[in-house]
């Protein structure tokens, strides 16, 4: 996906850092910064090094590769994006909460910049997460979905089912609204769209 430098000794006067003592966050946002201006190919350690302010030998105490710094980056910003959503809903029971914030990621998903860029520049990135494997951001969304139908299957507003399995229903039909949803009917028509993702959602979990 990325190809990388093999790690190397630099010559630097810029004291190393202890690996504990990594910024982490201020890595990520360069890294975030360096997708969103050229892409994943443009994501070298060495750029992100210059960019982030630390030498290539503190950043791979911690990644081995760009690789695993894409894999952190885009699990830190769907987290980030999870409990942005999260704060930005409410429900009168788990089933509406679980549809009102299941819309909101997919309106967030859509406009999240280094997904956008990704899917403009690099989209067979995504494809792995699609087709083989789940990321760590991914098995956080089943998480909650699954501990929410659990509350609706409780509280009476959710049907009776394998929570697990109806979690990845709700997830899927998700992606699809953040990923295809733009092409199948255009920028113009995505709040309508988002419309029918709710109902079709309140109907798959009704009683």
């Amino acid at each position: 996906m990325v190809s990388q430098p093999s790690p190397d000794r630099e010559r630097s006067s810029a004291p190393l850092r202890a690996h504990n003592a990594i910024p982490r966050d201020r890595v990520l946002d360069a890294a975030r910064d360096i997708v969103v201006d050229v892409g994943l190919r443009g994501l070298t350690m060495a750029d992100l090094a210059r960019r982030a302010d630390v030498s290539r030998a503190t950043l791979y105490r911690t990644w081995p590769n760009a690789d695993g710094v894409v894999a952190d980056l885009f699990t830190r910003e769907f987290r980030t994006l999870l409990q942005t959503a999260m704060r930005s809903v409410s429900g009168d029971d788990a089933r509406s909460m679980l549809v009102a914030l299941s819309v909101a990621v997919v309106r967030l998903a859509r406009r999240l910049p280094v997904l956008q860029r990704v899917i403009e520049l690099d989209p067979g990135f995504i494809a792995p997460y699609l087709l083989h494997r789940r990321g760590a951001s991914t098995d956080d969304q089943m998480q909650l979905l699954e501990d929410l139908i659990r509350d609706g299957q409780t509280d009476g507003s959710i049907r009776a089912g394998d929570a697990a399995v109806m979690a990845s229903a709700v997830l899927l039909d998700a992606w699809a609204f953040v990923l295809t949803g733009p092409v199948f009917v255009g920028e113009d028509h995505l709040d309508a769209l988002d419309a029918e993702l709710r109902l079709q959602l309140d109907r798959f979990l009704t009683p």
